[in-house]
């Protein structure tokens, strides 16, 4: 368990994460969101002990990262899969890792394989594109079989096939009983791997909600109204203040009605329903709602 607590982070007159508190629960994928510059990467570092924070405090199983007499069986890692000497093979700097634990070479060969990279084990880090640069990183962080697993923007560079490897790995990890959290700027990803979201903007905690939670409560809230008698209740529901609009004949997109009220207002009405379909928001469009006050970064058409 990741435990987050009042934490804070000044460089200078900038506060990088301001008073954050969330908890990171084991068995299901925690997704860690939020627009460039809100503090995500920064809180990641907070938590394995590369930053010291101003105020606060980010505890794994109840300690400090470096208060663990084997770090990287408590928490295993992937903050910057860039992060390697590029003279080493894949083989060897995963090996000097399981070296400063005591880990056995079997098992490095063991993780380079679940992550695709067995045949490319005496390769030269430096001539991994970027794609196998991130699997590199990722049997890093497995390589001692940690309980928490801290990865930041892990499909960065994987191509469809490596994408869908991570996302089951994800799955596989939680289902496993460990804590697992991810950020990704993949919305789509994160609608099918995240159960839990965090979402933090300008250093603040924006949410703290399951996926499902968070698309219920977006403001779409459009029906799709199939009717034969489509431009009679057209009119209806224009009367009684609805939003209606109509791309094709005997077909409605209506707002700010729900379902059971544009059905009981046909019933009403003698008009025949055939189809009556709420509209649900995507984890993008939820996402984006609910962040729009927090991005620092605008484009011209957005300011």
């Amino acid at each position: 368990m990741i435990e987050i607590s009042g934490l804070t982070k000044r460089y200078g007159d900038k506060v990088a994460v301001d008073d954050l508190s969330f908890t990171v629960r084991p068995g299901q994928v925690t997704g860690f969101l939020g627009p460039n510059g809100a503090g995500k990467s920064t809180t990641m570092r907070l938590i394995v002990g590369l930053d010291r924070p101003t105020a606060g405090s980010a505890h794994v199983d109840g300690v400090r990262y470096d208060e663990h007499p084997a770090p990287l069986c408590a928490v295993g890692a992937l903050l910057e899969a860039g992060s390697v000497h590029n003279g080493r093979s894949a083989y060897h700097h995963v090996l000097a890792l399981a070296q400063t634990h005591g880990i056995p070479a079997a098992r490095v060969d063991d993780v380079l394989a679940m992550v695709g990279l067995d045949s490319a084990a005496r390769r030269r880090a430096g001539g991994f594109s970027l794609g196998m640069g991130q699997r590199l990183g990722i049997a890093a962080a497995l390589v001692a079989d940690p309980a928490v697993v801290i990865l930041d923007e892990p499909v960065n560079g994987l191509d469809p096939d490596g994408v869908l490897w991570m996302r089951t790995l994800l799955k596989q990890l939680a289902a496993q009983g460990r804590t697992v959290l991810v950020s990704s700027h993949l919305m789509s990803e994160m609608a099918m791997t995240a159960e839990h979201l965090v979402i933090i903007g300008r250093g603040r905690l924006i949410a703290d909600t399951t996926v499902e939670e968070l698309i219920s409560e977006a403001g779409v809230g459009d029906v799709i109204v199939r009717s034969p008698d489509a431009t009679d209740l057209h009119d209806h529901l224009v009367r009684v203040g609805a939003a209606v609009t109509s791309e094709h004949p005997g077909l409605l997109r209506v707002s700010g009605f729900s379902a059971d009220q544009i059905g009981d207002l046909a019933c009403r009405q003698g008009l025949a329903v055939h189809e009556l379909t709420p509209q649900r928001a995507t984890l993008e469009q939820a996402y984006m709602e609910l962040t729009q006050e927090s991005v620092e970064f605008q484009n011209a058409s957005a300011a």
